[in-house]
């Protein structure tokens, strides 16, 4: 068993509302890592990076998706700093992988500040255009499909997404 895609993005990206939508357009479940480990762990994740540090938060996210990723065969969506992993981004190559690519200008807008997403705590543009520029070439080196989503709405890209998978 193998989901039916993965969404893989930065932070802004839309990952959870495009694919809660993509999931209900294909009529198939949807999960977001993050609501794995935040529900393990019992407390929302920026407390996880608080008390734990990341290096906790990470493995947690390492053993959620690798479970994920045997076990749900619907539409998964990770977090933006999953792809950092290279055992991840492994687990990666045989799943149908859609990367929801955003510019700085939109994904500021979409994350404000930073609250509640403890990579951007502090100094969140200037964080945020380190993390694109770093992540980006791993996010287009696991993905089957690249869907840019500056200047649309999640139902236009959503209807992009569920078209390329019913294609596939």
């Amino acid at each position: 068993m193998a989901p039916l895609a993965v969404i893989v993005g930065a932070p802004g990206a839309g990952k959870t509302t495009i694919g809660a939508a993509v999931a209900e357009l294909l009529g198939v479940p949807f999960l977001d890592a993050d609501a794995i480990i935040e529900e393990r762990a019992g407390k929302p994740i920026p407390e996880i990076f608080f008390d734990d540090g990341e290096d906790a938060f990470r493995a947690m996210e390492r053993e959620a998706i690798a479970e994920a990723l045997g076990s749900f065969d619907g539409v998964l969506a990770l977090g933006g700093g999953a792809i950092m992993n290279e055992q991840t981004r492994d687990l990666l190559r045989e799943p149908t992988v859609v990367f929801l690519s955003v510019e700085l200008s939109d994904a500021v807008k979409r994350v404000g500040l930073g609250a509640g997403r403890p990579m951007l705590s502090i100094n969140p543009r200037a964080t945020l255009k380190h993390l694109l520029d770093q992540r980006r070439p791993l996010y287009a080196s696991v993905a089957t499909h690249t869907v840019a989503t500056d200047g649309r709405t999640p139902e236009d890209i959503a209807a992009e997404v569920a078209g390329l998978l019913k294609s596939q």
